[in-house]
């Protein structure tokens, strides 16, 4: 049976240990989704993006920026760290979802796919805050990693 990172061996709350590790060049990209009902978006598309509260796709891109930044002081037992890189991105597809990514970089001997993460997630919370005046019926629908890159496990998600 595998061991939970955070645990001790009575099974209290430790930050891992990492002074043994590698420093290595990780990255990782977190997405969420959040599905608007038509209302907001075909405000959004009208409004070029724009609600009362200001340009919703920078604002939000800002937020994740900033969030994934302060990852450590957020989740208590992720180690501080200083992002090199952190690029948000906001699309909408098909069927009408907003789709936000979050890409971190780091060179440091732990991951970075706890910021990439908090930053997709925040950038989310974001776009709902920006337009729940249109409506309340917005659902964050997923956030999920997607890829990391560096340290002891590569992960890729197929589907």
């Amino acid at each position: 049976m595998s061991k939970f990172s955070h645990l001790n061996e009575s099974g209290q709350p430790i930050i891992v240990d990492i002074s043994d590790k590698a420093v290595t060049k990780r990255s990782a990209t977190a997405r969420s989704v959040v599905v608007v009902p038509p209302v907001v978006f075909d405000e959004l598309i009208r409004d070029n993006f724009h609600s009362e509260k200001g340009a919703v796709f920078q604002t939000a891109i800002l937020a994740g920026i900033l969030a994934a930044k302060k990852t450590g002081e957020l989740i208590p037992l992720c180690h501080p760290l200083f992002l090199e890189n952190c690029h948000v991105q906001i699309e909408c597809n098909e069927q009408q979802e907003i789709i936000i990514e979050c890409t971190t970089t780091v060179t440091s001997k732990t991951g970075v796919e706890m910021e990439a993460l908090t930053g997709a997630s925040v950038a989310a919370l974001t776009v709902y805050d920006m337009c729940k005046a249109l409506s309340h019926d917005i659902v964050i629908k997923e956030t999920k990693l997607i890829r990391k890159t560096g340290g002891k496990n590569d992960f890729e998600r197929t589907a």
